[in-house]
């Protein structure tokens, strides 16, 4: 089994706190990192599971063992127990692990029973800092997700598609979602080609047919599901005109290359959206590294209207940091200049231009940086 880089930060919350949730996309491995800790496991998405614990509980939380309980929002009447059974014992920690798909629901539920009482972690499908480096083009390729392609390159793209068809006709409406499955799935594809720019509602609602407050709803949705991320525009007080939007991302490069019908390796990079592609990528390892490690973070992008851009602004450790992602091997020495600049006009402690360069060189808080050095530095910070 590939370790899992959250699982030290899921154990260190488990000794401090009494019950802990591991949120993330559906097969993106929370079943397998859950059970690797042992104790006892129920399936709340199985009515027998759930008979079973309920049936058993008041001797499940009298027990020693840490109880598992997967997809815990499809059982609302646990949270109320929940609380009950760690109010009677505030000081015995490391005796619930919730696991779920659905942050909206899932994140109801905490608010109201257990504030103050659970700790939070994210489980991203496979990112680079878990697998070798001579695997990370294929993680590119073909996305994080175990079954999709990673760890057996024949599952890509049909695994994908079965995977969106079933989150647009099945879980999505059961979580919540009020679209029609087609129009789920024209939303769908209709994203993937939006990828890497800026979030326009309005635009992408004339062309499925509903209003801008509709799209808007339903990418909130999509993102509280681990689908998508909206990157927000940096707020500054400068001389500039700043674009205020956020910019859209696929978190999974597998979901979009497939929504993108890219299938043979040999033709990625003719594709004109591949720039974009690796981009997105490249945040998606960066933010998801910092969540495992359970560094606190805030990400940001920064365009003007004069067409300034700063890819990735980040928030950490008390400094901001800016970046640059380009999708070459041999980095211009002009390209590290001019986000100096465009650096400066933020106050960032220190900039950094990240391609895939073989000699990456660092000195001051700037410099031109690959994908594995600056994974090792963003654990310094």
């Amino acid at each position: 089994m590939i370790a899992r880089s959250i699982a030290r930060l899921v154990q260190e919350r488990l000794a401090t706190y009494p019950a802990v949730a591991i949120l993330g996309p559906r097969q993106s491995g929370k079943t397998t990192l859950a059970k690797s800790l042992g104790g006892v496991y129920f399936d709340l998405e199985q009515p027998v599971d759930r008979l079973r614990l309920d049936v058993a509980w008041e001797t499940a939380v009298a027990g020693a063992d840490l109880l598992i309980l997967d997809e815990a929002q499809e059982m609302p009447a646990l949270f109320p127990r929940l609380r009950a059974a760690i109010d009677a014992d505030r000081k015995r920690n490391g005796r619930f692990l919730l696991l779920g798909s659905v942050s909206p629901a899932l994140m109801q539920q905490v608010g109201e029973s257990l504030a103050g009482r659970l700790a939070l972690c994210e489980l991203t499908p496979f990112v680079a800092s878990e697998l070798p480096e001579s695997r990370w083009d294929a993680l590119w390729r073909f996305g994080g997700y175990p079954d999709g392609g990673i760890l057996d390159a024949t599952r890509y793209p049909a695994w994908q598609r079965f995977y969106l068809d079933l989150l647009a006709q099945r879980d999505l409406p059961h979580w919540g979602l009020p679209a029609r499955p087609a129009t789920t799935q024209r939303l769908f594809r209709m994203l993937a080609t939006l990828h890497g720019q800026v979030w326009n509602a309005s635009q992408l609602g004339k062309s499925l047919g509903l209003s801008y407050h509709t799209v808007n709803q339903y990418a909130d949705f999509l993102e509280q599901v681990f689908l998508i991320r909206r990157l927000p525009a940096y707020s500054a007080n400068l001389r500039k005109r700043l674009v205020k939007s956020p910019k859209l991302y696929w978190r999974d490069s597998g979901l979009v290359h497939a929504l993108l019908d890219w299938a043979s390796p040999a033709d990625l990079l003719a594709k004109p959206w591949v720039g974009a592609s690796w981009e997105g990528w490249v945040i998606e390892q960066l933010l998801a590294h910092l969540s495992a490690h359970g560094k606190p973070h805030q990400a940001f992008y920064l365009r003007t209207s004069d067409q300034y851009e700063i890819d990735l602004l980040l928030e950490c450790g008390g400094r901001l940091w800016a970046f640059e992602i380009k999708l070459t091997s041999s980095p211009a020495l002009a390209d590290l200049g001019a986000l100096g600049k465009k650096a400066d006009l933020v106050g960032a402690h220190g900039h950094f231009l990240i391609s895939r360069t073989t000699q990456p060189v660092m000195a001051n808080n700037h410099g031109s940086l690959n994908l594995e050095t600056c994974l090792e530095w963003l654990l310094s910070l």
